[in-house]
């Protein structure tokens, strides 16, 4: 599934954007996507790739300071 992560830059932020989704399924969010898998793993990675979860890299390094770029916030 890795070899489609949609506009996601990197295979290690898609793994971490769809873990946070999938723990977000089973939290008991309602899905964004009809699929034929009941796998809250595979409906997160599928969501992801499709463009479908919104996130946000927090911490960004700017000219003047130096921050914490580990974070990221995912939302739907």
């Amino acid at each position: 599934m890795t070899n489609n992560i949609g506009n996601i830059d990197s295979k290690f932020r898609y793994i971490l954007v769809a873990a946070k989704r999938t723990r977000q399924l089973q939290g008991g969010s309602p899905p964004l996507i009809k699929g034929t898998s009941r796998k809250f793993t595979r409906i997160a990675q599928q969501e992801v790739a499709s463009g479908l979860v919104k996130y946000e890299i927090i911490g960004q390094e700017s000219d003047s300071e130096e921050t914490d770029t580990s974070s990221d916030t995912i939302t739907h």
